[in-house]
């Protein structure tokens, strides 16, 4: 956006803060909408220089208690690449967007399946058959009008994993096989960025956050050979689990980006077991 652009919207903010002050002052969909169109501005944009003139967006008034307006201008700056967007992803895609995280790289080489409904966020009958990636990307646009996205249609391998997630400030591994994860966790490293590990098994799952620098993934599994899958294949996926870990997930990738981090699961690795109703976390050294 040009500079003369920028000022336009800027002064045209800073009208609409100043009128009627004994009104609560606070930006809608619509007025974003029709400023964008004015001003020749994205909706991020908008959003952005929203919060800086004192005008915040209603539709994050609810995390303004939690982030703070600084901690939401965060978000919308941030870019986050989620890889894989079915059980796992596809939740924590949604909540992104609702969040406001302002760019999302989304990758993910599969389509959804029947055996996807009963858990994957963005499988529905209508979308049966159709590219996981392009359908959690449409649904984030439908969330969250804000949120631009990257879709990679394809599957994560060593050769592309670094040039697709180039520029995420923070990944989140939503994938279902041990082998794509280290991969995973190999180009977060090359990245130099954190990755949020998110594991599931019947009723069960687990969560980490795993910095360049930490042992990450091998402090849970050993050093390999790993195999393609573990005990989820017998245990299988019921609806609420991918919920719960994504939710962690979520969490921990907000947290991240907004500063708060002592509350990282940093050389730890939380376990969550819904059947038992326990949770625990394991200290796995630095």
């Amino acid at each position: 956006m040009a500079e003369r652009q920028e000022s336009a919207l800027d002064a045209a903010l800073r009208r609409m803060s100043s009128q009627d002050p004994s009104r609560p002052r606070s930006l809608s969909i619509v007025q974003s909408i029709e400023l964008a169109r004015d001003h020749g501005a994205t909706r991020r944009e908008v959003e952005v220089a929203a919060l800086r003139a004192g005008l915040p967006p209603q539709r994050y008034r609810r995390n303004y208690g939690t982030v703070g307006i600084q901690g939401q201008i965060r978000l919308l700056e941030s870019t986050v690449g989620v890889v894989g967007a079915g059980g796992l992803g596809g939740w924590v895609i949604e909540a992104l967007a609702r969040m406001g995280i302002g760019h999302l790289i989304i990758i993910d080489g599969d389509v959804f399946e029947e055996n996807n409904l009963n858990r994957q966020a963005c499988c529905t009958e209508a979308t049966l058959g159709q590219p996981k990636a392009a359908a959690a990307a449409e649904r984030a646009s439908q969330v969250n009008g804000a949120v631009v996205t990257t879709v990679h249609h394809e599957w994560l391998t060593e050769a592309n994993a670094v040039p697709l997630l180039h520029g995420a400030r923070i990944l989140v591994d939503a994938l279902d096989s041990l082998p794509a994860r280290i991969m995973l966790q190999a180009a977060a490293r090359e990245l130099r960025v954190p990755l949020v590990h998110g594991a599931i098994a019947g009723y069960t799952g687990q969560v980490m956050t795993i910095y360049p620098e930490d042992a990450g993934l091998a402090s849970i599994y050993g050093p390999g050979p790993y195999p393609e899958h573990g005990v989820e294949a017998q245990l299988g996926n019921p609806t609420a689990t991918p919920m719960m870990v994504a939710a962690w997930q979520v969490q921990q990738v907000v947290q991240y980006l907004t500063g708060h981090e002592r509350g990282l699961l940093r050389n730890r690795l939380l376990l969550l077991d819904a059947q038992a109703g326990d949770a625990l976390t394991l200290n796995l050294g630095e």
